[in-house]
């Protein structure tokens, strides 16, 4: 697996450059799920040599706490290795079902691949997540579609917790509160691959009281692509 190496040096975006020079960049983040949200969004403009996963590896510790709780203090912490241009939580908060946010950027030169990560809701440890797309570097509007990734670290038991690395549960922050069930009895307590690997989405259950899952199978479940990133390069 590529060395994992910290995208947050800022709470700024910077751009991603033209081959020899900084580039202008502006990110639209869209949320294209009914009922799903993306906790703290990474954006980040990195060199190719770095990557924060790679399908069919093992997640690292710093992906897990992402993709587990939302937490992206374990970028943060090491992203000192490399001079990463990135942007940490542009939508202030949580990005809600069709919702979209906007960052700008200016980048160093040498970063030329965008990197995107956040926390899927409610899930136990999913996540949206670009890797290392390559920047354009005629100026112009570029369009990618986001996948949802299951990091592989805990087990899908649909059903309510804390949120921390290593334990099982997802986390309820209060916009997901009254819309998911309780006294669920867990879909399941095994990790089938434990790479990150394309999400199997959410399976939940019609009742609010009992039943295998705390997620409604109404509102919750989702096909992918989960998000839009559009990008305009100046």
């Amino acid at each position: 697996m590529k060395n994992v190496r910290s995208l947050i040096a800022a709470a700024v975006i910077t751009g991603f450059a033209p081959v020899a020079s900084a580039a202008d960049l502006s990110i639209e983040v869209q949320n294209l799920t009914q009922g799903i949200y993306f906790t703290p969004i990474l954006l980040a403009a990195h060199t190719p040599d770095a990557s924060l996963f790679e399908v069919g590896e093992q997640a690292s510790m710093e992906i897990q706490m992402m993709a587990e709780g939302g937490s992206l203090e374990g970028l943060a912490a090491i992203g000192t290795s490399i001079s990463a241009d990135a942007v940490a939580n542009p939508a202030s908060g949580l990005l809600g079902p069709g919702q979209t946010t906007t960052a700008t950027m200016m980048t160093a030169d040498t970063n030329t691949v965008l990197s995107v990560v956040a926390m899927i809701l409610p899930s136990n440890d999913g996540f949206v997540g670009l890797d290392n797309w390559t920047i354009p570097t005629e100026a112009g509007t570029y369009t990618v579609y986001l996948n949802a990734y299951d990091a592989g670290t805990e087990a899908n038991d649909e059903l309510r917790g804390s949120g921390m690395p290593g334990m099982p549960g997802m986390p309820v922050p209060p916009p997901l509160d009254p819309l998911l069930g309780t006294n669920g009895s867990g879909v399941t307590t095994e990790i089938i691959n434990d790479t990150v690997h394309i999400h199997p989405g959410n399976i939940g259950d019609d009742s609010a009281t009992d039943g295998a899952s705390d997620v409604s199978n109404t509102v919750h479940r989702w096909l992918n692509p989960v998000a839009k990133v559009t990008v305009t390069v100046n």
